[in-house]
This record gives C-alpha cells, structure tokens and sequence, in this order.
C-alpha cells in the first residue's frame, strides 16, 4: 500500500503542474519518462510554496510559510510526508541526493517575498538564486543521474538559464507584482521612469543569460535535452513578443502566449531536437 500512496502522492504533483502551467505541462511530456515523475514532484513543491507568498493574503502567511518549511524538513529526513506534495518531493530528493543547501536557499527566497518590497542589486541576486537558479539545479540533479562530473560542468548554465526564466516572469508580472503585491524585483526599479532605454537594458542582461543557458541545453543528456529546450523555445517567444511590447503596455498587460502557439512550438522544438537543429 505504501507503493500506492507514492503514487498518488506524484500524481497529486502531476497535478498541480498541469493545473498551473501549460507550458511547464508541455515541456515535462518531452522528457524521458524516468524524469517526469520527479520534475513534477520538484514543481509541486517549488509552486505551493510561492502559492504561500503570492496568494494567502487573509492568512498569516509568515506562519504558513515556517510551518511549510518544518514539514518539507521533517519529510526529507523522515523519508515519509502525509502531505502528499512533501511526499513526492522528498522521495525525490533523496533518490537523487538533491542538495539540501539547494533547497534552504530557494525557501530564504520565499521568506524574501514577505518582507522585501523593493531590492538593490545584490538582494536582486540573492532573489533570482533562490528562486530560480537553484531550481534549475534541482532539476538538473535529476537529469545527470548522480553524474556529479557532469553536474558541475552543467551547473553554470542551468543557473543562467532558470534566471532568465525568472527575468523574463519579473517583466511579464510587473502589473501584478507592483499593483497586487506591492513588490519590485528588477534592481532600484522606478515605475515611473521604466521607458524603452530601461527596458532595452534589462532585455539586454537576459539576452546574455540565455547565450548561455542554450550553451548549456546542447550538453544536456539525451533524455533531458528536448523538454528543457521546449521549456527555452517558449521563454524565447514569449521574450520576443515582450521586446516588441511598449513599456507602458507591459507595466499594464500581462504578456502571454496563446496555447495553440505553445502547441506549434511544441512541435517546432521536437522537429528541431530530432534533426539536430538545436
């Protein structure tokens, strides 16, 4: 029965990634099967506790974050959760020796999120390695199968490729961000002087996050390599049609891409990993 509620437990992860993100959804379904499991595992953990930040504004959300943070610690440790998203994530981690430092850091990022409302340059960083680049890492562990060689060649690039997947969300939030949330990401941000030359800069830095992070896709295991260059073919479309975006549009419109372009996409980036056209 125990190999039962494991199961359950992943579905429920399963779940909650195709409940919340159809892109996500749709990069998972490319990889190997042996990782699809564990990757919405590490999604199911990474969305409920931002869920926690972002949205339980009646709650007391300082005590449903710690609280949070105490049973993924006991679940890890314990080996068992009968939170069946904590359950799913710490059969993962322990199956892939995930690094417990990878995921104190993501968690200092979530408690950023309920006292930070603005950041200088060095919170920003402190932000974007918790919140993304040590995601990235996560899944990257699953990836190289305990290839700790490859991990370390690969480390660099999968943290330049999740902060340019958390940039690229920093810009197509910054309505609700500043206008729900009260909260500025991008480094001594100014609402009122965000104009094309600041938008180009920020732009800019992604662009260079991305150079890398594709450098990074091309040494990726067989088995990794087409879902996490679908999850970067949708980033980079969404990033083009912000680039064409005005500044004052995207301080008021959340950019998005429609799903049956995600599905075209989902085709292009499969004919082009296929033919060796990455």
């Amino acid at each position: 029965m125990k190999d039962l509620y494991k199961k359950v437990s992943y579905d429920c992860s399963k779940l909650v990634t195709t409940n919340y993100s159809t892109s996500f959804s749709l990069g998972i379904r490319l990889l190997h099967k042996d990782f699809i499991m564990p990757i919405h595992a590490i999604y199911g953990f990474v969305r409920f506790a931002d869920e926690i930040v972002d949205s339980f504004h009646s709650n007391n959300k300082k005590y449903l974050l710690d609280r949070f943070i105490k049973d993924t610690n006991d679940a890890i440790s314990d080996k068992i959760s009968l939170n069946p998203i904590l359950h799913s994530f710490q059969d993962t981690v322990n199956k892939y020796n995930i690094d417990i430092d990878l995921i104190d850091t993501f968690l200092r990022s979530m408690k950023m999120d309920l006292d930070e409302n603005k950041y200088n340059q060095a919170g920003f960083e402190k932000y974007i390695l918790g919140s993304a680049e040590v995601v990235g890492l996560m899944c990257l562990k699953i990836f190289v199968e305990g290839d700790e060689k490859q991990y370390l060649k690969l480390k660099p690039d999968a943290m330049k490729l999740g902060s340019a997947f958390q940039k690229i969300n920093f810009l197509r939030d910054l309505k609700a961000d500043i206008h729900t949330l009260g909260r500025s990401y991008f480094p001594d941000f100014d609402l009122n002087s965000f104009n094309s030359q600041t938008k180009k800069e920020i732009e800019a830095d992604i662009q260079k996050d991305f150079d890398i992070g594709l450098r990074g896709i091309k040494l990726l295991p067989a088995k990794a390599q087409l879902g996490v260059y679908l999850a970067y073919v949708y980033y980079v479309s969404l990033f083009k049609k912000i680039q064409k975006t005005a500044p004052e549009k995207v301080m008021n419109t959340r950019i998005r891409i429609s799903d049956s372009k995600k599905y075209v996409l989902f085709l292009r980036s499969f004919l082009r990993q296929k033919f060796n056209l990455i």
